[in-house]
């Protein structure tokens, strides 16, 4: 993700740290053999964070717990295990 690009869009940073968020899941609760994250989507994740509201990376968070059946705090966890 450019940061510096004009056309970027809330949407888009949106879009980086739900992939993330996804991805995390993915490799960490479900029973998948390839692994979805990247060190592309942690970049853009992290890049969008700078910029998303705390609001609005605990909305994606929360909806995603519950869409995938993860508890909040195990997912806190799994997203920020050096904050422990």
């Amino acid at each position: 993700m450019d940061l510096n690009d004009p056309e970027l869009e809330f949407s888009d940073l949106v879009y980086a740290y739900q992939s993330w968020v996804m991805a995390v899941i993915n490799d960490e609760k479900l029973e998948h053999t390839e692994s979805l994250l990247s060190d592309e989507i942690t970049e853009d994740a992290l890049n969008a964070m700078r910029f998303l509201p705390s609001e609005v990376t605990n909305a994606i968070e929360s909806c995603l717990a519950r869409v995938y059946d993860v508890d909040e705090d195990e997912l806190a966890n799994i997203l920020f295990p050096e904050e422990e």
